[in-house]
């Protein structure tokens, strides 16, 4: 059995992005552990897209991909979340008063940072779900965890690079509603297309090929502020497609 395949390496890759990131966090750089989830998402696609090139798929392969995923998509976005909180209660939150001043300095979190990890249980669940669930072989069943990751990964970067918006992400009550509707969203039994092509025929692909192009202006407009409206479109695209395919 070959260990050190050049997927499997680049899988490898992808748990170290997460180690060095749940770091990064530890030490107050979320930037730099924002990046490396893109990263870690560019060789968590090429390892799969690598692996069909070189016939090298492996059931070690599959089960290195989940292990890595869970680090980096799973764990260290909940890390983000955490921190975020806390210094959303550190810049005078609504919800500042309910905390107990001793839990605000840098060595604690507060408790409500904890909620944060209901991301990391969930994204676990998500991933074991999917290792065993035939019918995502051409979609995903519930939100990936590397979207969730995306979005996470985006508010340090809005803070950033569109500070306007930061007012959204540093607040503590936008922060723990997120992490549980998410959380629901990525064990949900909601239908999402998988942006795989058979043909590039416009009839066949027609709800991708919008939604990639919506994406890109997307982009374009609004920056990383688009990363999280991506994501929300891509979700309710999948919603609509699977309502109109019902009527049909």
């Amino acid at each position: 059995m070959k260990l050190f395949t050049i997927p499997n390496l680049m899988t490898l890759g992808n748990l170290l992005c997460g180690c060095l990131g749940i770091v990064f966090v530890f030490e107050g750089n979320l930037l730099l552990a924002s990046h490396l989830i893109f990263l870690a998402g560019i060789l968590d696609f090429l390892d799969g897209f690598v692996a069909r090139l070189l016939k090298q798929h492996s059931e070690i392969g599959k089960q290195l991909d989940s292990l890595a995923d869970m680090v980096t998509f799973g764990i260290l976005p909940s890390f983000i979340i955490a921190k975020l909180i806390q210094l959303s209660i550190s810049q005078h939150s609504i919800l500042l008063d309910l905390i107990p001043s001793h839990l605000l300095s840098q060595s604690h979190l507060p408790l409500l940072a904890y909620i944060a990890f209901i991301l990391a249980l969930f994204s676990c669940l998500r991933l074991a779900k999917f290792n065993i669930d035939t019918r995502q072989s051409e979609s995903f069943i519930g939100v990936p965890t590397p979207a969730n990751a995306f979005v996470v990964a985006a508010f340090p970067l809005i803070i950033k690079f569109n500070p306007e918006f930061s007012f959204l992400i540093l607040n503590s009550s936008v922060l723990v509603v997120y992490t549980i509707v998410m959380s629901y969203l990525l064990i949900s039994e909601i239908s999402l297309f998988a942006l795989k092509f058979k043909s590039f025929s416009w009839t066949d692909n027609k709800i991708k090929y919008i939604f990639l192009i919506l994406s890109v202006i997307l982009l374009a407009v609004l920056q990383f502020v688009a990363i999280p409206l991506i994501i929300f479109l891509y979700i309710i695209m999948s919603i609509m497609s699977n309502f109109i395919v019902q009527k049909k």
